[in-house]
């Protein structure tokens, strides 16, 4: 296990995340979509009928501003409600062709991010760090499936 009291793998991670976004952002103005509309439609395109509640937990939102973020992009005409056929109280989710455009209108312009933002990283480098970044969410994940006691005692 790798000890260590410095924060600053936390910081970068996170300060690497809010830059991605931000750029993106600046890019996709064109789009005329706010950051949880958009990462909605690309959840809901990644996995297509799924539900509110499911989206909402997928956005690390609550439901009732995700179901607003759905109301306007139903709206739109970007998301379809259809009615869940064992669960008639249910909605699921999917994205219309306009939505569709959209999404890849939105692949383009992270595509063009991640190639300026990789510029100088050698490909071995950053097939590294997504495995190591895929460990880390594996380990996060299983954080999640131990008790409670066991998390404390490990403190």
């Amino acid at each position: 296990m790798i000890k260590t009291t410095d924060n600053t793998f936390a910081y970068l991670l996170h300060d690497v995340t809010r830059l991605m976004r931000k750029h993106f952002d600046r890019r996709a103005t064109r789009l005329e979509l706010t950051r949880a509309q958009w990462r909605a439609l690309k959840v809901i395109g990644r996995h297509e009928g799924l539900s509110q509640a499911e989206l909402a937990e997928y956005l690390d939102m609550e439901p009732i501003p995700v179901g607003r973020v759905v109301d306007r992009l139903e709206k739109t005409g970007f998301v379809q409600r259809r009615a869940d056929p064992a669960d008639r109280r249910r909605w699921r989710l999917h994205l219309t062709a306009k939505a569709h455009a959209i999404v890849d209108e939105m692949e383009v312009i992270g595509a063009a991010l991640r190639e300026e933002a990789l510029r100088g990283v050698a490909p071995a480098d950053f097939e590294a760090l997504l495995r190591v970044l895929a460990r880390l969410k594996d380990n996060l994940v299983a954080l999640d499936d131990e008790p409670a006691h066991e998390q404390r005692e490990a403190s």
